[in-house]
């Protein structure tokens, strides 16, 4: 593999540091309040600078998310065939949680990119982008899905229907653990983790019959 040359490391230097500062401002004053101007200033670049890696604030506000999605779909893409749909989404996001820590280090503390989720979570404009992202990337993934089960998801659901099960769990998982009180890397894998376990259970045609328990009035 050819390592990058200087030209190209400087240029993602410039980048990742836009990336920092622009999420620590977001994170700290606000993302409605943050401009352009000064994240600019912040790292002592022009605004041409910017948008030459950056099409809008909207763009670096999800710039490190991106590359943790781009792992994860990495990760699903290099599952085992035999792997059935759920186990494959499990193991790839268990995957990626296991080593996305080094990525997002290299770009962000970990610890800011956390942070950055929740802004995301609590602000209305970030927050509606990231429901079109995120069904965007739901298309995705069924298609992975698909691709792997050998279906055409346009005439079979079943792909698309799994993928929504996946997701919801993650979004419950992602605002359970922004409510916490433990808010690192390891947190948040853990509760993904734990309810991606329960996710089959969940989907069992009785809860009762499989915990053995009778139903009210049943002798």
């Amino acid at each position: 593999m050819t390592l990058p040359g200087l030209r190209e490391r400087k240029k993602q230097r410039t980048r990742d540091t836009l990336t920092r500062v622009a999420l620590e401002l977001f994170t700290t004053q606000g993302y409605e309040r943050t401009t352009v101007d000064e994240i600019v200033d912040a790292v002592e670049v022009s605004q041409r600078t910017f948008f030459r890696y950056f099409s809008s604030k909207e763009e670096v506000a999800f710039a490190v998310q991106q590359m943790v999605e781009e792992r994860f779909l990495e990760a699903l893409r290099q599952r085992p065939p035999g792997e059935g749909p759920f186990d494959a989404m499990r193991n790839a996001v268990l995957c990626a949680w296991d080593t996305i820590g080094d990525a997002i280090v290299e770009v962000v503390p970990v610890e800011l990119y956390l942070r950055s989720l929740q802004t995301i979570e609590s602000t209305p404009a970030l927050l509606a982008v990231h429901l079109r992202r995120s069904t965007e990337m739901e298309e995705t993934i069924a298609g992975i899905i698909a691709d792997r089960e050998g279906l055409d998801m346009d005439v079979d659901p079943r792909p698309r229907i799994a993928v929504a099960a996946f997701s919801g769990v993650m979004r419950v998982t992602g605002q359970l653990w922004g409510r916490g009180t433990d808010q690192s890397l390891e947190a948040i894998r853990s509760l993904t983790e734990e309810y991606l376990d329960h996710l089959g259970p969940a989907l069992a045609p009785s809860w009762r019959a499989r915990s053995g328990e009778s139903g009210p009035g049943t002798p």
